[in-house]
């Protein structure tokens, strides 16, 4: 049976400045455990700590330019770009450019704060 998602949740997001977490899919949103999908508003000068989630995380650049850095390369995702990080690889995300970015992220499973495994 569909199931309409007439909003999304704001969720509080980690790092080191404010960003904007929406999660239209996922677990806190519509109780799906299955697939997370959220749009994120990043400042400028945003960076969360580094992780290896146990999920594969599917990113969809909207506007700007998103910094990911694996152990092996630090790739510059931006505009109408997408880019995929399996999961169990070590990932972090910033958002170093003048007016940050928006993004959209999929995850499978949904992301839950007990299998990202953020460094502390």
């Amino acid at each position: 049976m569909p199931k309409h998602i007439k909003s999304p949740t704001v969720i509080k997001a980690a790092g080191n400045k404010m960003k904007h977490l929406e999660e239209f899919v996922g677990r806190v949103n519509s109780d799906t455990s299955e697939i997370s999908i959220a749009r994120m508003r990043s400042p400028e000068g945003w960076e969360e700590p580094g992780q290896k989630p146990e999920f594969d995380e599917y990113t969809i650049v909207l506007k700007g330019m998103l910094k990911v850095q694996t152990t092996d390369e630090t790739y510059e995702v931006r505009e109408n770009e997408a880019l995929i990080v399996e999961k169990n690889i070590w990932v972090k995300y910033s958002t170093p450019e003048t007016g940050g970015a928006d993004y959209l992220a999929i995850c499978l499973p949904a992301f839950s704060p007990d299998i990202v495994h953020r460094e502390k």
